[in-house]
């Protein structure tokens, strides 16, 4: 067995915390689990992603922003029903 010190930012460490004792864990055996993940799938399981939007998503966006700087709201629909009718005329 081999014991590690980690140096972190104590309000990190409060949170995390919480976070650990919400799901029934210590920090301890979050820790223990995540280099557990980490061996067993040989990668480090945290999510790197910056959530850019992809070229689709930039184009509405776009079009969204063209629309609301000429003044327009779009069109507006009453129901669920007749938006989806819209979409797929």
């Amino acid at each position: 067995m081999s014991t590690m010190t980690i140096r972190c930012d104590e309000a990190d460490k409060r949170a995390a915390a919480e976070v650990a004792e919400y799901y029934g864990f210590d920090l301890s055996s979050v820790t223990r689990a995540f280099w557990k993940q980490m061996a067993r799938t040989r990668c480090i399981p945290l999510e790197l992603d910056n959530h850019e939007p992809n070229a689709e998503s930039m184009r509405s966006i776009r079009e969204m922003e063209a629309i609301v700087a000429a003044g327009g709201t779009g069109k507006s629909y009453d129901t669920a029903r007749s938006l989806l009718d819209a979409a797929r005329a």
